[in-house]
């Protein structure tokens, strides 16, 4: 493979907000690399914004205006003269017409290539690239135009339950699982309307379903002397509604031969493709350890840390350097040469209220703490006084934990969560606890079915405590009220 020019990265624009913006800033920070922050006008007192050696304004709070407005933030590196752009993750990360508008002005995308990019969003050219290169596939079947009866044709050959998922897809968008040949047209039909709606592109493929799976995906590193490593597996079983509620590293009830293969086909499906940069080879594994290809992200993950845990290696560093030309480094492409020390596990916690169907709190956090100690992280983009905003994913942070086994890293994520007080919004942690409780994950007995039938890990008496602290936070910070509560008390005493 042709090696890259080397160049050295002065000012790094970060085309993103809130916690990977600041996760960001950090590693540049140590590396003495100047940042440039891109913001909403919703955005404009956010920490992250402050915390950047410059700041330039993009457009009003919607998304469609501001961080996916790929013309103001080539503008702003323009007039800023940042020499590359961090995407972080969301927004305009897997957006292939934005890295090829960078390349085409000379500025380093902290990314992989466009074309690897455009081929992985799709869900049907990624899938028949990954056939190619003899990485395993889930039974399927995949057209160029959305026949419902010829789909339906192929359905009854696969044999039911099946997938049907939308190519351009996300986040469980135009997605239906499929019982029985009478269920299949409305749910096409359904896919297809939703598809067409969230991305602006209908087209669908059909999958054999896999029953009571487990989410595994691989951490990839490409460079351009044509290396491709892997760092271990992270287990993201644990999903609400195809969202990702819960990550750790290494996956438990694992076996090595298992983790070997999968590794195996990882690093096969980067190099199959010349993959550059940070990616994430992600696979579904059935009960009896026959696992395939679901997807690649071309991106830094949000749940990234659990892997820089156990490594040590600093993620955001290594994008850097690859993006500068530079190889991986020696010790990495040793066999075994990347560590993996301890377990660490990670929640996501977000301002919304599992009582009422997970629907966002919105509003301002009166107040927010967290001791942290050893073997802790919290990457956040949020404080005391900060707004979470109708415009934007509802995520406060992500918690962390690392400790030398499984047992001890699941005590001390609990104790923490435990520990962490946030007045104002309504948050999932209370949710969050009772999953590290159940006896099934204690057990390690973990799929992408794992919450379903739990309506129990949803609602304790401890929601009502944290909402009931809240509102008396809220009310004593208003003066008039807090001196009538002092007045009431004193009366009260009064003989």
């Amino acid at each position: 493979m042709t090696q890259s020019t080397k160049r050295t990265i002065q000012k790094i624009l970060i085309a993103n907000r809130g916690e990977i913006s600041v996760r960001i800033q950090k590693t540049c920070q140590q590396l003495g690399i100047r940042t440039v922050a891109v913001y909403s006008e919703a955005d404009q007192n956010a920490n992250f914004v402050l915390m950047a050696d410059e700041a330039v304004c993009i457009g009003a709070p919607e998304p469609s205006l501001s961080y996916l407005n790929q013309e103001e933030i080539l503008k702003a590196c323009r007039s800023t003269g940042a020499d590359a752009v961090h995407p972080g993750y969301g927004f305009l990360s897997e957006n292939a017409s934005f890295a090829k508008g960078l390349a085409d002005e000379g500025i380093l995308f902290l990314g992989p290539k466009a074309d690897s990019i455009d081929l992985m969003g799709d869900k049907i050219r990624s899938r028949d690239a990954m056939a190619k290169a003899g990485v395993p596939v889930v039974p399927g079947y995949s057209s160029d135009s959305n026949d419902v009866n010829a789909f339906l044709t192929e359905a009854k050959k696969i044999g039911f339950p099946v997938m049907i998922k939308a190519t351009a897809g996300g986040g469980g968008k135009g997605m239906r699982k499929v019982d029985s040949e009478e269920e299949f047209i409305p749910s096409f039909e359904s896919a297809v309307r939703e598809a067409t709606k969230a991305f602006g592109n209908g087209l669908v493929f059909l999958e054999k379903y896999i029953g009571n799976p487990r989410h595994i995906e691989f951490q990839i590193f490409g460079d351009s002397f044509g290396n491709v490593i892997h760092m271990h597996e992270r287990d993201c079983s644990i999903q609400r509604r195809h969202q990702k509620v819960l990550e750790e590293t290494p996956a438990p009830n694992f076996p090595a031969e298992w983790k070997e293969k999968m590794a195996e086909y990882a690093v096969l499906a980067g190099k199959s493709i010349g993959y550059l940069g940070a990616g994430t080879v992600e696979f579904i594994l059935g009960e009896d350890g026959s696992f395939f290809f679901l997807e690649m992200n071309t991106r830094l993950q949000v749940e990234h840390p659990v892997t820089e845990m156990v490594t040590g290696l600093d993620l955001v560093e290594l994008q850097i350097q690859i993006a500068e030309g530079k190889e991986l480094p020696a010790p990495l492409l040793e066999p075994d040469g990347v560590p993996q020390n301890g377990h660490s596990m990670e929640v996501r916690v977000y301002a919304e209220n599992p009582a009422n169907q997970f629907l966002p709190s919105i509003g301002k956090i009166e107040w927010m703490k967290l001791p942290l100690s050893r073997g802790l992280r919290l990457d956040t983009g949020v404080e005391t006084g900060s707004e979470v905003s109708i415009y934007y994913d509802p995520m406060i942070g992500k918690l962390i934990a690392h400790a030398d086994d499984r047992e001890t890293c699941r005590k001390k994520l609990l104790s923490a969560l435990k520990k962490f007080v946030i007045f104002g919004p309504i948050t999932n942690i209370n949710f969050l606890q009772n999953i590290l409780q159940e006896p099934d994950f204690i057990d390690g007995k973990v799929s992408t079915h794992f919450l379903n039938g739990k309506d129990h890990l949803i609602y304790q008496r401890e929601d009502d405590k944290r909402e009931a602290l809240s509102l008396i936070f809220q009310l004593v910070q208003k003066p008039k009220v807090a001196k009538s509560i002092w007045e009431a008390i004193g009366n009260a005493f009064q003989v």
